[in-house]
C-alpha cells in the first residue's frame, strides 16, 4: 500500500506540475481534440470509399491472461489498416521484442476510430479507459503506459489525467513521455527523417514535412524542428501544419525565389492516415499536393507515417524504458 501511496502522489505531483506549466487542457487544446475527432469522422466517411488493407493481418493486442507486467501503448488512432500495422502495430512489436517480461497491449484515444473499425472490420480496439479496466481486472501490478504522441499537448495531458485515477489500482504505473520530449529527441528525430529523405536532397527539390498542428502552446514544437534544420544545416527542409502555424502558405511563401523545381511532402506524423491520404496526398483544391502543383512545382508524396522509420520507433522505446526504470527508484 506504501508504494501505491507514493505513487499516486507521483502521479499527481507530476499532473500538478503540468498543469502549472501549461501543458494540460486548454480552451484551445479542447479545440483542438474537437477538431481531431472531427478529422477522425471524416477520415472513416472518406475511407468508405477506399480499401485501406486486411484488418486481419493487425494485432489489436487485447488478449487478456497477460501476467503482472503490462505495457500499454496509447495511440490516437487511424482506421487504415495497412498503415496502422506498418506504424502503431510495428511500434507495438518493437517493444515487444525490447521488454519480453512485459505483455504489450494497445489502448486508442480516438472512439470514432475504435467504433468504426469495429463496425467495418469486426475489430476490437480498446479505448483507454476500457484498456486500464481491462489491466485492473487481468491482476496487471506493474503497468507501464507509453504514447506515440508526437508531443505534450492536450491528449497527453488527458492520459496524465486519468493515469491519476488509476494510481491505486496497480503496484506501480509510469508513465513514459512523448516522442518529442527533450533536446536529444529533437536532434534524433532530426536526424531520423533527414537520413530517410536524403536521396531527395539534390538543391532543387524541397523536402516538406506536414504535421498536424495545434492552437495549444505545444505547437512550437514545429517551429523548433524547422529551426534546428535550418542550424544544421539542412536548408532545403521545411516544415508546416494542417491546423496551425506554420502553415500551409507560410510554407509556399518560404520556397518562394529559392530555385526549387520539385516539393516532396511527407508527414510528419505517427501515422499516415486521413491528414496523409487526404489533406496532404489529394488532387481537390487545398490539399497540400495539389497547392504545390498550383504555384508550379513538380510534387511528390510520400505515405509513410513516422512509425514506419525505425529510428523513430527507437526512440519511443527508449522513453518506455525510462519509464519502466523509474519504477525502480
Amino acid at each position: 500500500m506504501k508504494n501505491r501511496t507514493v505513487k499516486a502522489m507521483m502521479l499527481g505531483m507530476a499532473l500538478a506540475a503540468a498543469m502549472t506549466a501549461g501543458t494540460l487542457t486548454s480552451c484551445a487544446e479542447e479545440e483542438t481534440a474537437a477538431a481531431e475527432e472531427t478529422t477522425a469522422a471524416e477520415e472513416t466517411e472518406e475511407e468508405t470509399e477506399m480499401y485501406t488493407g486486411d484488418a486481419s493481418l493487425d494485432d489489436p493486442r487485447n488478449q487478456d491472461e497477460i501476467g503482472e507486467q503490462e505495457l500499454l501503448v496509447v495511440s490516437f488512432g487511424t482506421s487504415f489498416n495497412d498503415n496502422r500495422r506498418l506504424t502503431i502495430g510495428a511500434i507495438e512489436a518493437d517493444m515487444e521484442a525490447a521488454f519480453p517480461d512485459y505483455s504489450v497491449r494497445r489502448g486508442f484515444t480516438s472512439q470514432i476510430i475504435i467504433d468504426h473499425v469495429m463496425r467495418r472490420d469486426g475489430i476490437k480496439i480498446d479505448n483507454v479507459t476500457e484498456a486500464l479496466d481491462r489491466a485492473v481486472e487481468n491482476g496487471v501490478k506493474t503497468l507501464i503506459v507509453q504514447p506515440t504522441h508526437l508531443m505534450n499537448g492536450f491528449e497527453y495531458g488527458d492520459l496524465e489525467a486519468e493515469l491519476a485515477e488509476y494510481a491505486d489500482s496497480f503496484d506501480k504505473i509510469a508513465l513514459g513521455a512523448p516522442l518529442l520530449t527533450s533536446d536529444d529527441d529533437f536532434a534524433a528525430v532530426e536526424k531520423a527523417v533527414t537520413d530517410w529523405t536524403a536521396d531527395y536532397d539534390d538543391g532543387t527539390t524541397a523536402i516538406v514535412f506536414m504535421g498536424h498542428g495545434t492552437e495549444a502552446e505545444s505547437n512550437q514544437v514545429y517551429d523548433k524542428m524547422q529551426d534546428m534544420l535550418t542550424a544544421d544545416g539542412y536548408e532545403n527542409y521545411y516544415v508546416g501544419t494542417v491546423e496551425a502555424t506554420p502553415s500551409l502558405d507560410d510554407v509556399i511563401a518560404a520556397l518562394d525565389g529559392k530555385g526549387y523545381t520539385k516539393v516532396v511532402l511527407s508527414p510528419l506524423m505517427i501515422v499516415a492516415g486521413d491528414h496523409a491520404n487526404n489533406d496532404m496526398a489529394g488532387d481537390e483544391d487545398g490539399a497540400w499536393k495539389k497547392s504545390f502543383e498550383d504555384a508550379g512545382y513538380e510534387v511528390e508524396c510520400l505515405i509513410r507515417g513516422l512509425g514506419e522509420n525505425e529510428e523513430i520507433r527507437k526512440i519511443l522505446t527508449a522513453h518506455a524504458q525510462d519509464a519502466i526504470d523509474s519504477t525502480a527508484e
